[in-house]
């Protein structure tokens, strides 16, 4: 079964070197346009990249497609549709299962009828599946024609830097938080596994200094969380708030809560007969792993990177006694008369 041609995500295919040709000469139109104000903004250490940059409260990664650069043009450029869906997490929050369900729950009626072998999730790294809104500035072609509803887009973008279109067109965003102690040990290993190999290798105790000081690309993590949460509250129907762990613990109903969200519910026959099973079993983290053993999502970021063990409470091997007491006080500090829970 072919790909409609409303969409157009080039499964199967790699971009041409025009098409590369013409993402870096934009990106590097970008970097140019913002690299005086950068030095007007405080800088630490960063994690993958050299330096983070604060801009308006948060912590940015420069220099690239994912950076604060990227940011500041799509504030500027980007164009929202009231139809679009939106992800939103903090890195190593659960991004890559969910861009999987949402994909998955989208478009189930579409891959119906095909060969489960064939379903893009099971040929193709999520992140390829449901892409990133930094990226569509950057594209010679964008991912979606505009005949095509919804829209589905990621971004790690902090809910008072979203370019303002995604604020005024009354689109849904779906927000997903983890306990900040694993997020922190996810993101220890995955910034060593990306690092530049000039860079010493990071030390879980230089990684615990930084994240526990809100040092952390798009953080602090808390007052990341927080904007989300708060505006989900606000805007209940729009944004819906949810914990990484909640989702592990039962992600069948989650999943169905989900899918009702997105405006597209399973029917009871879907459910009798087991839709709902299939999808969750599509985007499990064996499934996803599996998949993703070999290739690369681009040059110098292998698929497997985004896989490690995607388990709640690993912490634990990780932060010493202290560690662990710092962080509860500082989350219970900064999350003080919100209702989450790990």
């Amino acid at each position: 079964m072919s790909i409609p041609s409303t969409f157009r995500i080039p499964f199967g295919t790699e971009p041409s070197m025009e098409d590369h040709e013409y993402e870096k000469t934009l990106l590097a139109i970008v970097l140019d346009r913002y690299k005086d104000r950068l030095t007007t903004f405080p800088k630490e250490k960063g994690w993958i990249s050299e330096n983070l940059f604060m801009y308006q409260g948060f912590w940015y990664p420069a220099g690239g497609i994912y950076s604060i650069e990227s940011m500041m043009a799509l504030q500027e450029t980007f164009k929202a549709h009231p139809t679009d869906i939106y992800l939103v997490t903090l890195p190593k929050s659960g991004t890559t299962w969910m861009k999987a369900l949402m994909f998955a729950l989208v478009n189930r009626t579409r891959y119906k009828n095909i060969c489960l072998s064939t379903h893009p999730l099971l040929i193709f790294n999520p992140h390829k599946c449901l892409p990133f809104i930094e990226l569509e500035i950057y594209r010679k072609s964008p991912t979606y024609v505009d005949e095509h509803q919804p829209r589905l887009f990621a971004t790690h973008i902090p809910y008072t830097l979203l370019p303002q279109s995604i604020l005024d067109s009354g689109c849904c965003l779906v927000y997903m938080c983890r306990n900040p102690k694993d997020v922190l040990v996810s993101l220890f290993h995955f910034t060593n596994k990306l690092r530049d190999k000039s860079r010493v290798i990071m030390t879980f105790e230089e990684a615990f200094e930084m994240f526990s000081n809100g040092v952390v690309p798009y953080g602090p993590h808390w007052d990341h969380v927080k904007g989300y949460y708060n505006a989900s509250v606000e805007h209940p129907t729009r944004i819906l708030f949810l914990t990484y762990e909640n989702m592990e613990k039962d992600t069948v109903n989650n999943v169905k809560r989900l899918a009702e969200f997105l405006g597209c519910p399973f029917t009871k026959k879907e459910e009798a007969e087991g839709a709902v099973e299939e999808i969750v079993k599509i985007c499990s983290f064996k499934n996803l792993r599996e998949v993703n053993k070999h290739g690369s999502l681009h040059e110098g970021v292998p698929n497997h990177t985004f896989f490690r063990k995607g388990k709640v409470g690993d912490w634990s091997n990780h932060l010493t006694t202290e560690m662990s007491h710092i962080l509860d006080r500082i989350v219970n500090e900064k999350f003080e008369g919100l209702d989450i829970s790990f």
